[in-house]
């Protein structure tokens, strides 16, 4: 379901962040597979890059896993619309690093992901004040910029970014990269409740969350949904020889933490 539809509905939205090609493209896309069908709603694709500022060590593992194995961002492109002709209809947002986008050409890099069947793009690395050119772009072709905000954005900034905003807000948990975490900061739920004021724009939580509880605590403050990652490659990356053989694993981690999602809607009410 894509994005407009899916926040038209009282449903908690989950998002999982998969780096795509990570062990290997095989791989990459039954795990989406099976995310899709017990539970996630977005797919966040991640284009590996050989310097990923904003992520942890898990994911730094999982982009030099893929870049090993091959994988370049044409090739990911060309994953997305492999997918959708696998008939994954779920919305798929890209993330990558702006490295690659100005390589390949803005315009012509969001007109491509457009094509194979993206629904928004996600640029860590370039501030919104820089963000015009993709702007845009985005808006020639359909494709939502997705901004971040973070615990330490400024209340001026934060407001300039929400007037910007697009699809939905990504709400970053905590001062840091990714990675899972054993508890949500207080921290979150203030961010939360700052961007509220201004707002009722849809917020997408990130980074840190691993535990149904998390998505239950954070829907109930009032977000419309969280964003899981490192979690998920934590789980196959025990075992590169076989991954597959987690891929129920997986869909079982995707299924509680969309249970958590939707106690928290029941704790609101």
């Amino acid at each position: 379901m894509r994005l407009d539809n899916l926040f038209s509905k009282k449903e908690p939205v989950y998002m999982a962040h998969v780096y795509y090609g990570d062990p290997n493209e095989n791989f990459s896309k039954k795990a989406i597979v099976v995310l899709c069908d017990r539970g996630v709603d977005i797919i966040e694709f991640g284009i590996p890059f050989s310097d990923p500022t904003s992520d942890g060590p898990v994911f730094q593992r999982a982009c030099e896993r893929a870049l090993k194995g091959g994988m370049t961002p044409s090739k990911a492109i060309e994953g997305i619309r492999l997918l959708r002709e696998s008939g994954v209809s779920n919305s798929i947002i890209v993330t990558s690093y702006y490295n690659i986008v100005y390589h390949k050409g803005i315009d012509k890099f969001i007109e491509s992901i457009k094509e194979a069947g993206a629904d928004g793009l996600i640029v860590p690395n370039v501030p919104y004040e820089e963000a015009d050119p993709l702007l845009e772009s985005g808006n020639k072709h359909g494709i939502e910029i997705i901004f971040l905000v973070a615990p330490t954005t400024p209340e001026r900034r934060l407001k300039e970014i929400i007037k910007r905003a697009r699809g939905f807000l990504y709400v970053v948990s905590v001062t840091g990269v990714t990675g899972a975490r054993k508890d949500i900061q207080d921290s979150t739920f203030d961010l939360i409740k700052r961007v509220r004021k201004y707002s009722d724009i849809p917020l997408l939580v990130g980074f840190g969350i691993s535990k149904p509880e998390h998505a239950r605590d954070i829907i109930a403050a009032g977000a419309n949904g969280v964003i899981t990652g490192s979690a998920i490659a934590l789980i196959y990356e025990k075992n590169l020889d076989n991954p597959e053989m987690h891929l129920e694993e997986i869909g079982t981690f995707a299924n509680s933490i969309k249970q958590g999602c939707r106690e928290g809607i029941r704790l609101k009410e």
